[in-house]
């Protein structure tokens, strides 16, 4: 018996009547239907009346009352959009699309961290699935029109990137005056990495960017940094004398008199504002606490340790507090080098303090009686670090400059003077964790006299690592230039703010923020004596925490598979760190080919 042939496929025209359901032909093929609103490319065995209505009327139900003057409209602008070449690419029209398309991605792996590999193994892969599998493209032509992404061309295009940043960068800082922060820390392999930060006014606007990166050969001494500072601003012509302030942590080879970098930099620019970061500052007032204190934080880290050092009590941990819906399920280590740890750490363990002390006590019964012990002081110790925390992520903002660091400081001493009053007279509302302590059973007297002894410490401790910023003199007129002025002093002072009190025109700034005011455009010109004073609070640096979150970035770079990163010497640091955007424009026009003759 002769077999039977398979019925050959019938192929559906496309019928003008389909527009009325808001479809056309396919550019690529006329036996496809393509929706006008999603740009959906359906199959031939799709092209039926039933199966293009039932499409609008579940997946664009608003339009399906449309009549047929609004889908003709949206035929004609889909014919005009695929005749202009805006919708289907031509890379013979724009020949330098794919050289800039080549920059931008090796640019946003560079801001990435992640190995320059990516571009071929990820990258192209990716373009190429989502031009066939949703536009319905053939990728080759498009795909073939980017250069190629390998590991050493995005290594190129990503040096030259960054060199355009900084030639941008340093030919600004030639005619700009601004201030500087740097720090030292030690990176993989035992070297010793220096970064530098500058903060300057752009576009009426304060702009912070990251300068260079240098690698101490041996020593770490202030003279060391200096030079290297130093030899970095003859290379790049940059006038030493430019520099207004510069701020760093209290470490040694920074702050001595003698030896220290701020010294060999006050011998190259008289008058500069040296600043000891106020976050660092605050960071050694908590670290010192009294005997009883410590002595019970000493518990705390020891109780987490004997936590953490087994992976079994973690995940004891884990499920007790699942099984009690705990808002947390896992402790956190104390880090002394991270400024938030100590706060996080006691809130943490405050928080899940009933299931701590149960996993505890089948581990070391004495370690749990003392945790039960100083409960009270785990609480005050919370409560207490949670105020430092809160002052801390008050000065860690990009506009926060001395004016509002010195209000920060100044109201957060009053405060203690407050909160050791309240303690004495348990009227304890600033401290949640220690007041519902107290409506559960009264704290012992002699707690609250060790806990008012610490505020009354912190107080002193403060005031005295802060008498510098707290004696720094603000002047009214320089947060509301337009109060009355005092028109027994004389100098060109005065007469330039009675000047500013009656320019109307200056006001609508003001209405906005005293620095907005002050960062027109305007001011150095017209009030240069003003201006001067204003400028270095404004400009200085008050916190190194933009460095701190430089070597942050470092870490990311210098991962497993990359720790051989020169990291000095490529462009993929600033690429990271750099708040501004390369001349990709000028980079394309150095690779375009020179016409012939």
């Amino acid at each position: 018996m002769e077999a039977k042939q398979p019925a050959k496929k019938r192929c559906r025209q496309y019928s003008v009547e389909y527009l009325k359901y808001g479809f056309v032909p396919a550019p690529h093929s006329q036996q496809q239907p393509l929706c006008l609103i999603c740009d959906r490319v359906f199959t031939n065995e799709a092209m039926k009346p039933c199966k293009l209505l039932d499409h609008l009327k579940r997946r664009h139900p608003d339009k399906a009352d449309e009549s047929l003057a609004y889908f003709q409209i949206l035929r004609d602008n889909f014919q005009k959009e695929k005749t202009g070449g805006n919708k289907y690419y031509n890379p013979s029209s724009h020949p330098t699309d794919g050289m800039r398309a080549a920059f931008n991605i090796s640019l946003l792996i560079a801001r990435s961290g992640k190995p320059q590999t990516i571009g071929e193994e990820l990258i192209l892969p990716a373009v190429r699935e989502v031009l066939e599998t949703v536009l319905h493209l053939t990728p080759d032509q498009i795909v073939n029109a980017i250069p190629p992404l390998s590991n050493s061309s995005v290594k190129r295009r990503v040096d030259e990137m960054a060199d355009n940043i900084e030639e941008t960068l340093c030919n600004m800082l030639r005619t700009t005056q601004f201030s500087l922060l740097l720090d030292e820390s030690t990176i993989p392999g035992n070297e010793s990495l220096l970064l530098v930060y500058c903060r300057f006014i752009k576009n009426e606007s304060l702009a912070q960017e990251f300068l260079f990166a240098r690698q101490l050969e041996t020593d770490t001494k202030g003279e060391s940094v200096f030079h290297a500072v130093e030899n970095f601003f003859k290379e790049k012509n940059i006038p030493l004398s430019n520099i207004l302030a510069c701020a760093a942590d209290g470490a040694p080879w920074m702050v001595d008199r003698h030896h220290g970098f701020t010294s060999f930099l006050k011998k190259a620019v008289p008058g500069v504002l040296t600043v000891h970061c106020v976050i660092h500052r605050q960071h050694l007032v908590a670290k010192h606490l009294s005997g009883r204190l410590h002595k019970s934080m000493g518990t705390v880290i020891a109780a987490i340790n004997k936590i953490k050092a087994h992976a079994l009590n973690s995940r004891i941990i884990r499920q007790l507090c699942a099984d009690d819906n705990e808002e947390f399920e896992r402790l956190l280590l104390n880090t002394e080098v991270r400024w938030l740890s100590k706060g996080n750490c006691m809130r943490r363990i405050y928080s899940l303090f009933d299931t701590v002390v149960e996993v505890i006590q089948d581990i070391d019964f004495m370690l749990s009686d003392e945790l039960r012990n100083i409960k009270h002081d785990i609480a005050y110790l919370s409560d207490v670090f949670a105020k430092f925390d809160e002052i801390n992520l008050q000065l860690k903002g990009n506009d926060v400059n001395l004016i509002n660091m010195q209000s920060v400081i100044s109201t957060f001493l009053s405060k203690l003077t407050l909160f050791k009053r309240n303690v004495a007279r348990r009227e304890l509302h600033q401290f949640p964790s220690l007041s519902d302590l107290e409506k559960e059973k009264a704290i012992p007297d002699d707690e609250l006299q060790e806990y008012c002894a610490h505020l009354n410490q912190l107080q002193h401790d403060m005031a005295d690592r802060y008498q510098e910023v707290l004696s720094l003199k603000i002047p009214d007129w320089m947060v509301n230039p337009f109060l009355d002025v005092n028109y027994e002093e004389t100098g060109v002072e005065v007469e330039e703010l009675i000047t500013i009190k009656h320019e109307i025109e200056l006001r609508p700034k003001f209405r906005i923020s005293y620095k907005d005011f002050w960062l027109q455009d305007t001011m150095p010109v017209c009030y240069p004596v003003l201006w001067n004073k204003v400028q270095l609070l404004l400009v200085a640096f008050p916190t190194s925490c933009l460095v701190e979150r430089g070597f942050s970035a470092v870490a990311l770079l210098l991962s497993k598979q990359r720790n051989r990163l020169k990291i000095t010497e490529r462009g993929d640091l600033r690429l990271l760190l750099s708040q501004s955007e390369p001349d990709v424009e000028k980079l394309i026009c150095l690779h375009r080919p020179l016409p012939s003759h």
